[in-house]
């Protein structure tokens, strides 16, 4: 899949912002798109509309440490 510089750059203006961003995979993969939010602009409310608008999995990368520490 070639990508698109441009799109890149107004999502990443986009994060900057605050702004919640949808992300696609390729038709190759589930062929889905995901709601992505930079942390440190996340809200309960912007949480909320996540939670409401998808699956309801929530995903969130952390160090392994973190991890194990929430068991």
């Amino acid at each position: 899949m070639p990508y698109d510089q441009k799109k890149i750059v107004e999502a990443l203006r986009a994060f900057e912002r605050g702004e919640i961003v949808v992300v696609m995979d390729d038709d190759g993969r589930e062929n889905e798109g995901d709601l992505i939010v930079a942390a440190v602009h996340c809200t309960p409310e912007k949480m909320a509309f996540i939670v409401r608008n998808t699956s309801g999995i929530v995903c969130t990368p952390m160090p392994r440490e973190e991890a194990k520490r929430l068991n």
